[in-house]
């Protein structure tokens, strides 16, 4: 499939597909199959918000400094690699693989604290958008179609029930030797999802415009294929 360029104002601006959701709704899987699809270029975003997360839990940096957690976001070194034999994007931080530590939930729960800073979010806006390199990008997130990429061309909202997705992200630890409880798992997505709902800045909402698509009962090759036929009509309408 071949990407559409397109102009405006003589600025050339690559297409876009959004794919927000809550935790553990398929996102970053059916992101990468996108981009692998498409060959286009991908934003985890969720994986800035982890990796300031982390920084600051490195840096014992309390999570409610929004001034200096706004300034370490500014300075983030961050670089996100990976193939079509990845099963998930590789994340570098100052030149340091950390993909499976910001993956843990503690890392998971710190991102979800500084998400919910006005300024955080502030300063991490321009270096998401920077991600926007033709032939296209494909952006996951949870404010991607509506704070960040408000002109993306199809703008997908992803959701699944609390019970699946706590089961998802179960048999993801339990793969990588992690001990978890599930009963835990589904408290945490819970409580998660509130925070995440409620925040005063980039609430997890759908765009107006957004089709929502419910993982729940669907694999992720199939969702991946209902997007990219959503993305071929609205550029052969």
């Amino acid at each position: 499939m071949t990407a559409k360029i397109f102009h405006n104002d003589d600025t050339v601006t690559a297409p876009v597909i959004t794919i927000d959701g809550p935790t553990a709704s398929g996102k970053g899987t059916i992101s990468r199959l996108l981009a692998e699809r498409l060959g286009w270029e991908i934003l985890d975003s969720g994986a800035l918000y982890r990796l300031l997360g982390l920084k600051a839990l490195q840096q014992n940096l309390p999570l409610d400094d929004e001034p200096a957690l706004a300034q370490l976001a500014l300075e983030l070194d961050i670089r996100f690699s990976g193939s079509d034999t990845d099963e998930e994007i590789q994340v570098f931080l100052d030149n340091t693989n950390v993909s499976d530590e910001i993956r843990t939930e503690k890392s998971g729960a710190a991102a979800s604290k500084v998400a919910a800073l006005p300024q955080v979010r502030a300063a991490l806006l321009d270096k998401q958008r920077a991600f926007r390199q033709p032939p296209g990008l494909i952006a996951d997130g949870r404010d991607m179609g509506t704070v960040v990429f408000p002109d993306a061309q199809v703008k997908i909202f992803l959701t699944a029930s609390a019970q699946e997705r706590a089961k998802r992200r179960y048999n993801q630890l339990i793969e990588k030797g992690v001990s978890v409880r599930l009963s835990d798992l589904f408290e945490e997505i819970a409580e998660r999802d509130k925070r995440d709902s409620n925040r005063s800045a980039a609430p997890l909402i759908a765009a107006e415009d957004a089709v929502e698509l419910d993982t729940s009962e669907i694999t992720a090759e199939q969702a991946a294929l209902r997007i990219l036929e959503l993305y071929q009509n609205s550029i052969n309408p």
